[in-house]
């Protein structure tokens, strides 16, 4: 059975929705994200930039070779969509997106338009139960968990504020996947005061969320070989000519790339 759909209150996929110009959204929604901005003015700027950061690393690891994705934290449906990028270099690329919002999975057909040769799956879960993402249906039947797996966890990690809840997390979702996979990580910076403060405000909405070092962000990645340039605000990843004129005041949000060797 779906989950019930809450509208009294704040959900983070919708706010980011509404911070970007969205319209599936709720009053409750709206009015987090109004007392959000007077923290922090550049929070929009930020999700676009972090939007743009997932479509590069999405890119870059689908140009090295992997297509196959598993994007869990997927949020509403926001274009390009990973699969949308992916699928531009292999057709035949498979992606299962994961979300706990009961309004993402109303408009989750519009993550399932594949290429005739790939395929999308939608599954409605909780990043805090990895073990029953991995045994679900959609990911059991929709990815070869024998062949390299890219995990992607943007913009998610700031709501499991544990770092060792975080660790176990990464580290059941990682296990089962061979050499070669890889892992990317976007979550909000404690190096950035709006990004400090933007998160005080969520956290006092009902919504927890952690800023993190660049170094607890890195040990996220242990054991992993990090791409270079590292952990880095998310702008400042393989930049493109867009990403190059954000100002890096505005930037709240820090990421990086690794591999599984």
């Amino acid at each position: 059975m779906p989950p019930e759909l809450d509208e009294t209150v704040p959900h983070s996929a919708r706010v980011y929705d509404y911070l970007l110009g969205g319209k599936d959204n709720f009053a409750a929604d709206r009015e987090a994200a109004t007392q959000i901005l007077k923290a922090s003015p550049g929070l929009p700027v930020s999700m676009r930039a972090n939007r743009r950061f997932m479509a590069r690393a999405a890119r870059y690891l689908a140009e090295r070779g992997i297509d196959q994705f598993l994007d869990i934290g997927t949020g509403l449906p926001t274009s390009p969509n990973l699969h949308d990028v992916v699928q531009q270099v292999h057709p035949s690329a498979r992606v299962v997106y994961v979300d706990n919002d009961p309004l993402v999975l109303v408009h989750a057909r519009a993550l399932l338009t594949s290429t005739p040769e790939g395929a999308t799956a939608y599954l409605d879960g909780d990043l805090r139960e990895p073990a029953a993402i991995l045994a679900s249906d959609e990911v059991t039947g929709t990815l070869d968990l024998s062949r390299p797996v890219a995990l992607s966890l943007i913009a998610v990690l700031q709501f499991i504020p544990d770092e060792a809840e975080a660790a176990k997390i990464i580290d059941t979702l990682l296990e089962p996947l061979p050499s070669g996979s890889a892992l990317a990580i976007s979550t909000v910076t404690a190096h950035n005061p709006q990004a400090v403060a933007a998160a005080q405000q969520y956290t006092a909405r009902g919504i927890p969320a952690k800023p993190r070092t660049d170094e607890e962000v890195e040990a996220l990645f242990r054991g992993l070989e990090l791409v270079e340039p590292g952990v880095t605000p998310v702008h400042r990843w393989h930049p493109d000519a867009e990403a190059s004129a954000v100002p890096d005041a505005d930037v709240q949000m820090s990421g990086g790339v690794a591999v599984e060797r």
